[in-house]
């Protein structure tokens, strides 16, 4: 729902709210604040919710913990339960894990990828690609999309079912599952989860080209909008397959590139990304900025997620994607595409990888048999890092000799790409707002440019710190008693 919020504001500005943003996981809302000509004085993305993970993790045994992380999100649970079975391995003296865990580890997060960008594209992004930014909100959702255009929605549900299926297979539910420990995994594929997976993958790689080509039918038929829709230059930083520089999703190298496509830094180990990126709080929203130590919070800012990846890597290791994303980026001739929609197009040529990817693995006999757990000298401080469907996501750990976490810190996608949000919601409202009047269709705009990054915006707020927040007590009249006010700085203040 649309909340056109009129209250003047001490400036003398009037202030817009999208309050919630719709078709994104999690809790958020964007102000505007406009002049009496309708120009956009100002523009933000607040995160209004709030969780807790941080710290309640501390002081939980640590062989609990890629169960627990898991709560963060109903979405992409499989990202967090990997990414700190990956961290927790150094724990037990795992590195490497025994090929068979590592090759059903790849395979339930190749699922993963698959199954999450098939449900944003087809059920959150496509009704506004469909039926138009200003279409009436009654049909833009996927019923609509299912009505007008029956064959797409099926192909967008059976895809994420097949994704659910290898969750299921390979962790043991389809959401919120037990499959992976620090160490390696707890269970091989069964033969009958073998026999189903492997009847329906090349269907799925069909349907997943069919994706692909979808995207690009879209593109051709507006090119002007799609490329300068939420434009915003941004840096680029996403893991590549060390050596080679390609595509990779599970274990790589931190590779950073400027918005002209320049490499900035290269083969950087994820387990010293605090080398590299520092995070920033600001007292209008519970979601850090991270950015660049070495440039600062103003110019260090950057892109994670599919647009970054896909332009990032030197190729995709797997043909057919290969092929679309020399396709994608031919379409930017020569220049890097930074445009919010082009996520989109991004976004399916991973899931087509996916695809293949889990067909290959599907060959390998060591999904089947093979030793599933390893152990070796122990480390008390260990990272795991991997590239979640919306972007780069790292794990950090501490692990006393008592085996309790003493020490947790998670940086998601979306908190990557806080800034880059940011930005793309300015642009569109400078483009789109100044001077006009502002419509249900309009405000849509903004939330098109916030959704093509497919936030996950319960992911992002699991800190905990002296964060702003303010309490008002009010009567059954409704009028105010108190205010207590706790300052960015932490400082209390009562009214």
């Amino acid at each position: 729902m649309t909340d056109l919020e009129t209250a003047a504001q001490p400036q003398g500005l009037r202030r817009v709210a999208i309050d919630p943003i719709s078709r994104v996981e999690g809790h958020g809302k964007v102000t505007l604040l406009v002049d009496e000509h309708n120009r956009v004085q100002q523009a933000r993305l607040h995160i209004v919710e709030f969780r807790g993970f941080e710290q309640f993790i501390c002081g939980r045994p640590y062989w609990e913990v890629p169960v627990m992380v898991q709560r963060l999100c109903g979405i992409c649970p499989v990202s967090h339960h990997l990414a700190a079975s990956k961290a927790l391995d150094a724990v037990v003296g795992a590195r490497p894990v025994p090929p068979s865990a590592d090759k059903l580890r790849r395979l339930m997060h190749y699922g993963q990828v698959m199954q999450s960008h098939a449900l944003h594209f087809f059920h959150l992004a496509s009704p506004d690609l469909l039926f138009g930014f200003d279409a009436e909100p009654a049909r833009r959702n996927i019923v609509g999309v299912a009505q007008a255009h029956p064959d797409i929605a099926k192909k967008g549900i059976l895809l994420r079912k097949y994704g659910q299926e290898v969750i299921r297979a390979t962790a043991g539910k389809r959401i919120h599952g037990t499959g992976s420990v620090p160490g390696g995994m707890n269970r091989l594929l069964q033969p009958e989860d073998h026999a189903l997976l492997s009847r329906d993958v090349q269907q799925m790689i069909e349907w997943a080209e069919d994706a692909v080509a979808l995207v690009k039918r879209l593109h051709a038929a507006d090119v002007a909008r799609h490329e300068s829709f939420g434009l915003v230059p941004a840096k680029m930083l996403s893991l590549v397959r060390p050596g080679d520089g390609a595509l990779e999703l599970y274990d790589g190298v931190i590779r950073v590139r400027d918005a002209a496509g320049n490499i900035l830094l290269d083969d950087q180990d994820p387990a010293t990304y605090l080398d590299l990126i520092e995070e920033e709080v600001k007292p209008w929203t519970y979601m850090k900025f991270p950015y660049l130590r070495s440039l600062g919070p103003t110019d260090g800012w950057y892109r994670v997620g599919p647009l970054a990846r896909v332009q990032n890597c030197n190729f995709i290791a797997t043909p057919r994607a290969e092929r679309e994303r020399r396709e994608f980026v031919d379409s930017g001739h020569g220049q890097i595409i930074h445009g919010a929609l082009a996520t989109h197009w991004a976004r399916m040529i991973e899931l087509l990888h996916a695809m293949e990817v889990m067909a290959d693995l599907l060959h390998d006999g060591d999904l089947l048999q093979g030793v599933l757990t390893a152990s070796g000298p122990r480390a008390e401080e260990c990272i795991g890092v991997i590239e979640a469907p919306r972007g780069t996501l790292i794990h950090h750990y501490r692990v006393g000799a008592d085996d309790l976490v003493t020490m947790c810190n998670l940086i998601v996608s979306t908190t990557h790409n806080n800034q880059a949000m940011n930005e793309s919601v300015r642009a569109v409202a400078a483009e789109r707002f100044d001077g006009r009047d502002i419509s249900e269709g309009l405000l849509n705009e903004i939330e098109v440019a916030i959704r093509a990054y497919d936030p996950c915006l319960s992911c992002a707020t699991h800190a905990l710190g002296s964060m702003p927040l303010q309490v008002d007590l009010v009567d059954q009249g409704g009028a105010l008693r108190s205010r207590l006010t706790r300052h960015g700085d932490g400082r209390f203040e009562r009214a």
